[in-house]
């Protein structure tokens, strides 16, 4: 796939698919393989393997690599697949080398979270692993601290395809895109179903997804209502799924992974506890509240 097809591709629905874990805590690739599928079958555009909602920061490097392995099995040319990568320069380029070699579309990079990094060396960051890469890159952002002119610098490299905008900071997303309009550069709602109204309005397009491990369909209604401009019908999508978002947000988002999982296990998947030092599972008061929502959810029409 090439860059141009890639970045069409990110226009849709990024689904970040969970890891299953084993009793013993390892990665079990046949319940992981089998959610990959169903968002795969379902047409969800792009699979995100390693990302947040995968665990990356929990999972060693050599686990990386085995789940983009598994998740490039499973999908089998029905979605694209990212690879995420980062922490370190050197490990990001050699998991997008990794991924390269296992026939993944593209890679993900997650932000650096380094407590001394530099603002526009986070930007030089990107732009490293990007030239090193043979695969084409989505910087994922998470902070609004980055200036305009190097998120630029970024949105604009010849082989970054994407930026996974994942900061509230509206005003700073209507900059870069003011700031980028007549190239190709693509602006990636990364705040998932909830924000992407706003986003889309600003001028962004396609968002990233945790909803599509456990509803995929419901994702795809949301994308399907922005992309033919129907707000009002993204609005009412949306407002049905925002309990279980609101729910995910609990202790500074270390519920986040955690309420994805505990639906899949509700509806008989048992993926596992979260890893610490995420939430490694709800208490009952809130599975309950998880449940119910659950089941208030009307089907949605493939």
């Amino acid at each position: 796939m090439d860059i141009r097809e890639y970045k069409r591709v990110l226009t849709g629905i990024s689904g970040v698919h969970v890891t299953a874990y084993s009793k013993d805590g390892e990665i079990e690739p046949g319940l992981t393989g089998k959610i990959i599928r169903r968002i795969a079958d379902a047409g969800v555009h792009n699979v995100v393997s390693g990302g947040n909602t995968g665990e990356f920061y929990s999972l060693r490097f050599e686990e990386v690599l085995r789940l983009q392995a598994i998740c490039i099995a499973a999908a089998d040319g029905k979605a694209a697949v990212t690879a995420a990568a980062g922490r370190s320069e050197r490990e990001a380029i050699a998991t997008a080398a990794a991924a390269k070699r296992e026939g993944a579309d593209g890679i993900m990079v997650h932000h650096p979270l380094d407590p001394f990094a530099a603002p526009h060396c986070q930007a030089d960051y990107f732009i490293a692993i990007a030239e090193a890469s043979e695969l084409p890159l989505v910087a994922y952002i998470r902070s609004d601290a980055i200036p305009v002119a190097d998120l630029v610098r970024v949105a604009t490299h010849p082989n970054i395809a994407g930026v996974k905008f994942a900061s509230s900071n509206l005003m700073l997303l209507s900059e870069c895109v003011r700031a980028t309009e007549g190239t190709d550069a693509v602006w990636i709602c990364g705040l998932a179903e909830g924000w992407a109204a706003p986003f889309y309005a600003l001028g962004a397009r396609g968002f990233t997804s945790g909803l599509v491990n456990v509803d995929p369909l419901r994702s795809l209604a949301v994308w399907k209502a922005l992309e033919a401009g129907d707000y009002a019908a993204a609005r009412r999508l949306v407002a049905e799924i925002a309990g279980f978002e609101t729910l995910r947000t609990k202790f500074n988002n270390g519920a986040n992974v955690t309420v994805v999982k505990e639906a899949l296990m509700l509806r008989g998947e048992d993926v596992g506890p979260v890893r610490r030092p995420g939430l490694p599972a709800l208490d009952a008061v809130d599975r309950s509240k998880l449940e119910q929502m659950l089941k208030s959810w009307e089907p949605i029409a493939a």
